[in-house]
């Protein structure tokens, strides 16, 4: 699929079939994750792959939403903020390189034809307790992926001259 067709086509989705994810998608999809670039190099990201039903519905203790545990797979993007590059004013980049992975994910998906909803709206506490995450690892987004029941919602844009201002403020 053409780059600017997926942008330009990508969408939330809120309602997924049962069907499978094929294997190889998947492994597509967790390469453009592995590729991502990342500050320094560091690569502070680590990614759950939820495949089983229990630990999926396990899920909804974090995000009380039963729509996207029914998705065949569900995805959580972790940060490991300590194994992350730290710009001189003390910022770390650990969030800011697991959302660059987290959206060659959702594209690769997108090239892929199965759809995501990006979910950041769950109970932190929850998740690190249904995914059995050790100290130090960050839970930051989790996303469906598998193939779309339902049709696209338009979405509306700022036009490009709210967002881009060219040489100056």
């Amino acid at each position: 699929m053409d780059f600017y067709h997926v942008l330009e086509t990508r969408r939330s989705i809120r309602k997924y079939k049962s069907t499978p994810v094929e294997p190889d998608k998947l492994e597509r999809i967790l390469e453009a994750v592995r590729i991502a670039p990342s500050a320094a190099n560091r690569q502070p990201c680590h990614f759950i792959v939820v495949t089983d039903e229990a630990v999926r519905r396990s899920l909804t203790r974090a995000y009380s939403r039963d729509w996207f545990a029914a998705a065949p797979v569900v995805i959580c993007a972790c940060a490991e903020p300590d194994e992350a590059w730290v710009r001189m004013d003390k910022k770390n980049y650990a969030d800011v390189d697991v959302t660059i992975a987290f959206e060659h994910l959702v594209l690769a998906a997108a090239a892929e034809g199965l759809a995501t909803c990006w979910i950041a709206a769950f109970d932190p506490a929850e998740l690190r307790k249904a995914l059995g995450l050790p100290d130090g690892i960050e839970p930051l987004a989790m996303t469906p992926v598998g193939y779309p029941d339902e049709a696209p919602r338009a979405f509306v844009r700022k036009p490009l001259a709210e967002i881009v201002h060219r040489e100056r403020w």
